[in-house]
């Protein structure tokens, strides 16, 4: 079975890989739960973040940007101290403030998930890589989208975290061609 290349030996790599990536999100909690953890990954690899998502999910009551929205300074201190997630306050603070500025576009376009599809008139983009080396870090798309997201006031989401956060949910398609996912990830998708 072929698979893209950056899968490791990892067994839950591989069903990341198998079962989540590059997918289609269309649930506000899931594209919260994904920028949280992609601002996390900054300076890291996925798989650090991976292995401590379910200490996340405990950590965030369960990505609810409600709930994060009302975290406090109690609240960051209990975070800090919490060895099942990464302890940066920058990366803390700003899943707080983002979660703010989640709940903000919400309101403005009746979910985040309207906001962040309008960028791509609703329908991933496939791009075709025959390897890795080919699939860059960021794009044009990217570029647009962190601006954007800055502009609304949205903190630790440059180009590279948002190219991330559109392949992890499916916005945009980068398994490779000879990837036996590829086209289970490619079907049009509609609101």
């Amino acid at each position: 079975m072929n698979r893209c290349e950056w899968c490791t030996s990892d067994e839950l790599y591989i069903k990341y890989h198998d079962e989540e990536w590059g997918v289609p999100v269309h649930d506000d909690r899931k594209q919260f739960e994904f920028l949280v953890l992609e601002s996390a990954q900054a300076g890291l690899s996925w798989l650090t973040i991976l292995k401590k998502r379910e200490n996340y999910r405990a950590a965030y009551d369960n990505f609810d940007p409600v709930k994060v929205a009302a975290y406090d300074d109690k609240k960051i201190e209990e975070l800090l101290s919490n060895p099942g997630i990464i302890r940066n306050r920058r990366k803390i603070e700003s899943s707080i403030n983002n979660a703010r500025c989640f709940l903000e576009v919400q309101k403005e376009f009746g979910s985040f998930d309207k906001y962040i599809w309008k960028f791509v008139d609703y329908q991933p983009v496939i791009n075709h890589y025959q390897n890795i080396s080919e699939i860059p870090a960021t794009s044009s798309l990217s570029d647009i989208i962190s601006k954007d997201l800055k502009a609304r006031g949205f903190r630790f989401l440059g180009s590279i975290v948002v190219y991330s956060h559109l392949q992890a949910t499916g916005i945009i398609n980068d398994h490779i061609d000879s990837c036996f996912r590829k086209e289970k990830c490619s079907g049009k998708q509609t609101l």
